[in-house]
C-alpha cells in the first residue's frame, strides 16, 4: 500500500462518540450506573455528556432524533462499537465482574494478541467493547514486522482472577 498524499498527525486521537439513544435515563442508567461513567453536563431532558476521569465528554448521549425509536437492525450500516479500552487488566476484570455480579448479557470474549476485549451491547443495541491493551513490546509480530492482530477466546477465568 503506498503512502497516502496527507498522514493524520500521529498525536490525533478520537476525543469523543455522540450515540442517539431512545431514551436518555436507561441509556445513563447503563454508563453512568453500570460502568461508572459521570454526567458532565445535560440538555434539558433530550442529552447528556458524560466523561471518566473528568474530561468534558468521551461520549454524547441523545434523543434529538430518535426517542422512543426501536433499535436498528444489526445488519444495518452504522456503528459497530464503541471501544473503551481500560488502563490495566485489573481494571478489566473489575468492570467484567460488576456486569456478571449484574446479570448483564456479554456478546463476547476475545484475545487479539495485542488486546483483551469483552464485548457486549448498550439498551439500545449499540455495541460496546472493553478492553485493555497489552504493552507494546508483547505484541504478536509477523516475521516481516507487521502487526500479528487475530481472534482467539479470552482467557475469562484467567481475566476474573486478577480480582477478588
Amino acid at each position: 500500500m503506498s503512502k497516502p498524499e496527507y498522514q493524520i498527525p500521529a498525536g490525533a486521537r478520537i476525543g469523543h462518540v455522540h450515540l442517539k439513544v431512545a431514551d436518555l435515563q436507561r441509556a445513563l442508567d447503563f454508563y453512568c450506573g453500570l460502568l461508572g461513567f459521570e454526567v458532565m453536563a445535560t440538555y434539558g431532558e433530550d442529552a447528556a455528556f458524560i466523561s471518566a476521569g473528568g474530561y468534558h465528554h468521551h461520549i454524547g448521549l441523545n434523543t434529538w432524533f430518535s426517542k422512543g425509536a426501536p433499535r436498528s437492525d444489526r445488519r444495518a450500516v452504522g456503528l459497530f462499537h464503541t471501544a473503551l479500552v481500560y488502563p490495566t487488566r485489573e481494571d478489566l476484570s473489575a468492570i467484567v465482574k460488576r456486569l456478571i455480579s449484574a446479570d448483564y448479557p456479554l456478546t463476547g470474549a476475545s484475545d487479539h494478541g495485542v488486546s483483551e476485549a469483552i464485548y457486549l451491547d448498550d439498551p439500545d443495541g449499540n455495541g460496546v467493547e472493553l478492553y485493555w491493551d497489552r504493552p507494546r513490546e508483547e505484541w504478536p509480530m509477523n516475521k516481516d514486522g507487521s502487526l500479528h492482530m487475530y481472534t482467539r477466546v479470552l482467557d475469562v477465568d484467567g481475566l476474573l482472577a486478577l480480582t477478588a
